[in-house]
This record gives C-alpha cells, sequence and structure tokens, in this order.
C-alpha cells in the first residue's frame, strides 16, 4: 500500500453504458502490490483530484481495469481519459470479498448498475475455477436497457445461472422487467449453505438482503459493499465513518451482520 500516487497509463478503454466507461491501466514504472476483488485505489484525474474506484477486473497478464461513471468534475475527467494519458494510483485499499470463505458453498451475487464492476473480478474467478463452489447464480439489475453492463460478457459466463432485469422497459427489450430482488425466485441455491456477494445502490442493498434474510441465508454470510465519501483512504480524516466503521479501512465489504443495525440509522 502507498500514499503516494504511482503512475498508470490508459492502454485500453471502452465504453459500457452512455455514461461509463471501463480504463484498462498498466503501471508506468513500479506498480502497485497487488489487489483482491472488492478493494480499491484512489484513482488521480491530475488537475482535478482523486476519487475511490473499486477495481472492475485484475487481468492476468498485469495492471489493473477500473470502471467509472462520469457524475463529477473528478469522474468526469477520469470518463473522458483517453488511451495514453496518464493517471495516478494509490492503494490497494479496503477489504475484498473473501470468495476463498465460501469454498463448498453456492454463491449468489446480486448487482445493481455500475455496482457489478466490483463484483466482475468475483465473478470471473468463480466462472474461471467453479469446482471449490457449488452453485453460482449472478443476478444484474439495472434501470433500464442501456444502463445495464458488460452485456456481451454476462452472456458468456456459461458455468451460472445469469438473470438479468431492467426497472424500465425500452423499445426492443425482450428481458425481464422489474427489481433486481425478482430473480431470486429463479435463482438456485440452498439458503443455509450460500454465500452471498451484493453491490448497487445502497436501497438495492438493502432490501437484497432483506429477502435472502427471509429465505434463510445467513447475516454473516451476505457480503456488501457500502460507499460513502471517501478522501484520505487511510481511516484518518472521518469523512468515510458510517457509525462505529470506517469504510476505507473496515470496509467497503462488510457483512450483513455489520451494516443492517447501522443502515437504517436516519443520521448515519
Amino acid at each position: 500500500m502507498t500514499g503516494v500516487p504511482v503512475l498508470y497509463r490508459v492502454v485500453a478503454r471502452w465504453a459500457e453504458t452512455p455514461d461509463t466507461a471501463t480504463l484498462r491501466l498498466e503501471a508506468v514504472g513500479e506498480p502497485l502490490p497487488a489487489f483482491v476483488p472488492g478493494q480499491f485505489a484512489m484513482v488521480w484525474a491530475f488537475g482535478r483530484g482523486e476519487i475511490p474506484l473499486s477495481v472492475s477486473a485484475l487481468p492476468t497478464t498485469g495492471g489493473l481495469a477500473h470502471t467509472v461513471r462520469g457524475v463529477g468534475a473528478v469522474s468526469d475527467g477520469l470518463y473522458a481519459a483517453e488511451v495514453g494519458d496518464v493517471l495516478g494510483l494509490r492503494g490497494p485499499y479496503g477489504t475484498g470479498w473473501e470468495l476463498e470463505k465460501a469454498v463448498g458453498q453456492d454463491l449468489l451475487v446480486v448487482a445493481g448498475g455500475i455496482g457489478l464492476a466490483p463484483l466482475r473480478p468475483l465473478i470471473r474467478d468463480a466462472v474461471a475455477c467453479p469446482k471449490p463452489y457449488g452453485r453460482l447464480n449472478v443476478l444484474v439489475g439495472a434501470r433500464t436497457p442501456d444502463d445495464l453492463m458488460a452485456k456481451i460478457e454476462t452472456r458468456q459466463w456459461s458455468t451460472a445461472f445469469t438473470g438479468v432485469t431492467v426497472d424500465r422497459t425500452a423499445a426492443g427489450w425482450a428481458g425481464r422487467v422489474g427489481v433486481v430482488t425478482q430473480l431470486l425466485d429463479d435463482a438456485r441455491f440452498a439458503p443455509d449453505n450460500t454465500t452471498a456477494f451484493v453491490c448497487g445502490p445502497e436501497p438495492m442493498i438493502r432490501a437484497s438482503a432483506r429477502d435472502l434474510l427471509r429465505r434463510g441465508v445467513p447475516g454473516d454470510r451476505i457480503r456488501v459493499s457500502l460507499e460513502r465519501n471517501m478522501r484520505c483512504a487511510t481511516g484518518h480524516c472521518g469523512h468515510c465513518q458510517l457509525g462505529p466503521l470506517l469504510l476505507c479501512r473496515d470496509g467497503p465489504v462488510v457483512t450483513w451482520t455489520q451494516a443492517e443495525p447501522l443502515l437504517y440509522v436516519r443520521e448515519l
């Protein structure tokens, strides 16, 4: 881990949605220490500032990939980055998904919108090496068909049951319409022997965890990735505090047992 930005060059860029892109990065010099799925980097757009971005791919050939939606000054700058541009990265920071703790269990991934990005490295690992686990379920939701990420890749996860739905339909859409939790009825998993991984907007996280608890998945085996305003990434500034948790240090991935009593307190 380093607190000084390390230079990374954009070597590939592809659009995920009309306002979201994934950047493939390679170190200009010595790379950062290895990341694990679920962790994040502070990514610096020079002249604008830095924001936290979870890794959205860990290529076997090295380097990193980050997915960014342009919604502010820094994220707009990163979204506009082109091949050859140089960015600054600090990290790795935070906790990971800890897929290794789910050996022998069914896996249930629930992603909402851009929340698929932090889950993609975990899914790829489970698809590439399915033998240690039970059944793999990947449930993906988005606001509209245009907001769906990884449209081609989701169809290539042949070892997984993959369900896709959107909140609002559009011309040419022949798939499911409804909230992502409706897909739980189609998933194949044994609740008492399942680990769930959930990432997306906070209301969707709460709804997914609530439905999983009702179906019998233990709270300590529902792992969620939470987002707050991270500034220092080292647990010193307090901007990412959620009750007793500092999410840059104690998260972003925590169990629902840890998160539930905090997310239902309005002041937090």
